[in-house]
């Protein structure tokens, strides 16, 4: 049986409050011994609320440094989910999942990989650039567009792959070409130096990753919306499908899950998982950090 790794940002304030309710999640909807990593930026660490330590405490989950400084030619916190893909991990399969996502059913482990293959579900949208960016990203590489077309979850015309960066599941070991998460970053660098692609930031991430699968000789797995089921933009302030079995949603913020009756949701399973409904609680002599959840911007999932 493949063995499996979950991880996510989990630095000082939002992150690592909202990834200590994804780690309760998966804790309850995760069968069987996947592990859980949340990264912190070395230079952070310090400052990791002791709530937060005492959640991963308690769940069997590790809080791991990383190092994000000087590693791309200017600073981009954008990048760190490319980061933390780079760090030595044990199992044959790892998982980045951003924070702001958290399981609601029952998920097997095994349904979220596939030997030779990335897992990743299509983007939301694309309306911040034409198709014709493909244009200048392959020839970079040496590569021609890929001909096949995929529907996106929120604007349903056909747009060459492009996906969500946001739960991407990939091989830790070697593949045809190199190890996945190291052809990523290369790939992500390369085209950050390219001044022709305007926009490269906040999106550079997404631009690269259907870029690094091919190049890394892998395919890609298409994520149903069940699996990761993008919320807030067009969908917010709807419900959950009635019709559809969500096992995941990608959240944002506590706005858009009042907005869709799982703030309550939330609380349980937090409650379920720590005796409390609020994750600072486990430290309730520690100062609060700043929640402010609209601060953190996700202009493309």
């Amino acid at each position: 049986m493949s063995s499996l790794t979950l991880f996510y940002i989990a630095q000082p304030g939002p992150y690592a409050m909202m990834g200590s309710v994804l780690l309760a999640s998966i804790r309850q909807f995760l069968p069987g011994p996947v592990k859980v990593v949340g990264y912190c930026p070395e230079q952070m660490m310090g400052d990791l609320h002791p709530a937060v330590l005492r959640a991963h405490e308690m769940l069997d989950a590790e809080i791991r440094p990383f190092k994000t400084e000087a590693m791309w030619d200017s600073p981009y916190p954008h990048g760190n989910k490319i980061l933390a893909c780079l760090q030595p991990r044990e199992t044959d399969y790892s998982a980045f999942i951003d924070s702001d996502v958290m399981f609601l059913r029952t998920t097997d482990p095994a349904s979220l990989f596939r030997p030779g293959h990335v897992s990743c579900s299509p983007a939301a949208w694309m309306g911040w650039t034409g198709q014709d960016v493909w244009d200048s990203i392959y020839p970079v590489f040496g590569m021609d567009v890929p001909e096949q077309r995929i529907t996106l979850m929120r604007n349903k015309g056909l747009v060459a792959p492009y996906y969500s960066s946001g739960f991407v599941v990939f091989p830790e070991r070697h593949g045809p070409n190199g190890r996945f998460a190291d052809i990523w970053y290369e790939t992500a660098r390369i085209l950050d130096r390219q001044e022709n692609i305007p926009r490269r930031r906040p999106y550079l991430d997404q631009l690269s990753l259907p870029v690094a699968i091919l190049r890394a000789g892998l395919d890609w797995h298409e994520l149903s919306e069940e699996q990761h089921y993008i919320m807030g933009g067009k969908m917010k302030g709807q419900a959950l499908p009635a019709d559809n079995e969500i096992q995941a949603v990608h959240y944002r913020n506590d706005n858009v899950l009042r907005a869709a009756g799982l703030l309550k949701t939330k609380r349980q399973i937090v409650k379920q998982a720590y005796g409390v409904k609020f994750v600072t609680r486990l430290a309730p002599d520690a100062p609060v950090p700043a929640s402010d959840q609209e601060g953190i911007e996700r202009p493309e999932l």
